[in-house]
C-alpha cells in the first residue's frame, strides 16, 4: 500500500471518528448536570442583596433582590380592569405609544409589535402589551387604535389610564421616559421608542430600539431565550 493510500485511510478514518464523536461532545457543551448551558438573560433595573441565601454546587450565595414591575390597575380597548397579575407566569413585551401620533417611528414601533404578534401568536406565554402615555385616551379611542393595528385580546392588549398611574409605571416600573409637550390646541408627547422584554416574575430582561433591525432581531433571539428559560423552570419546578 503506497503511502497516497494510507493518508487517504487515515482521514477516512479522522472523519468517522469524528462524526461519532461530536454528539457527544455537543451533548457535554450543551448540558450541565442535566440542564442546557447557555448565558441567560441580564436583569435590568436597580437591585439590592437579601440576607437570604441559596445553595450552588455546595456554596452558599446571597439572595439577590431586582426590580420588578410594580402593580397596577389599567383599562383595555374593551374596558376590562387589568392588573400585572394578569399575566402571571407570562413573559410580556411592552412598548409605549398614544393614539393622536403618526409619525414614522410610532408606526415603525407597532409595525414591529404586529409581526411578534403574529410570529408568536400560537405562543401562549408570549403577551404583547401597548401602553398609551396620554391619559385622554379613553376605551373607545383605545378601541379604535386596536382595530387598526388588529390587536387582540389577550394576546395583545392596548392599554390607557390615569396620569399618576401611567407615570408610575412607565417612570418608575418600565425605566422608560415620557414627556407630555401638549399645548391648548394639540395633543403632543416625547417618549422613549424602547420595547421592553419582561420575564414572568415581572422583572426586566431587555430593552430594545424600536427603530433598529439589529435591536428586533436581538429581540426575537432573547424572547426564545426567555421562553426557553421560564420553561426550563416551570419543569425544575423554580
Amino acid at each position: 500500500m503506497n503511502a497516497s493510500s494510507n493518508k487517504k485511510k487515515i482521514s477516512t478514518i479522522l472523519i468517522l471518528a469524528a462524526i461519532l464523536v461530536m454528539p457527544g461532545f455537543l451533548y457535554y457543551l450543551l448540558q450541565d448536570q442535566g440542564k442546557n448551558r447557555y448565558k441567560p438573560l441580564a436583569i435590568f433595573g436597580p437591585k439590592q442583596v437579601a440576607s437570604t441565601f441559596h445553595s450552588v454546587r455546595g456554596k452558599q450565595v446571597p439572595d439577590t433582590i431586582y426590580h420588578v414591575v410594580q402593580d397596577f390597575k389599567l383599562v383595555n380597548q374593551h374596558g376590562d380592569s387589568l392588573t400585572i397579575d394578569s399575566w402571571k407566569g407570562k413573559v410580556i413585551v411592552a412598548n409605549l405609544f398614544y393614539s393622536n401620533v403618526n409619525s414614522g417611528s410610532a408606526t415603525a414601533t407597532f409595525k414591529a409589535m404586529q409581526g411578534f404578534d403574529k410570529q408568536y401568536h400560537k405562543n401562549q406565554m408570549l403577551h404583547l402589551v401597548s401602553i398609551s402615555i396620554d391619559a385622554k385616551d379613553d376605551v373607545m379611542a383605545l378601541k379604535a387604535f386596536a382595530e387598526n393595528w388588529k390587536a387582540v385580546c389577550p394576546k395583545w392588549n392596548i392599554l390607557g389610564g390615569d396620569t399618576s398611574t401611567i407615570n408610575q409605571l412607565v417612570k418608575q416600573s418600565l425605566l422608560l421616559d415620557a414627556v407630555d409637550q401638549s399645548t391648548a390646541s394639540e395633543r403632543k408627547f416625547i417618549y422613549s421608542n424602547k420595547i421592553v422584554l419582561l420575564d414572568s416574575k415581572h422583572r426586566i430582561r431587555g430593552f430594545y430600539d424600536a427603530a433598529s433591525k439589529e435591536a428586533l432581531s436581538k429581540l426575537d433571539d432573547e424572547i426564545k431565550v426567555l421562553i426557553a428559560e421560564e420553561l426550563r423552570n416551570i419543569r425544575d419546578g423554580r
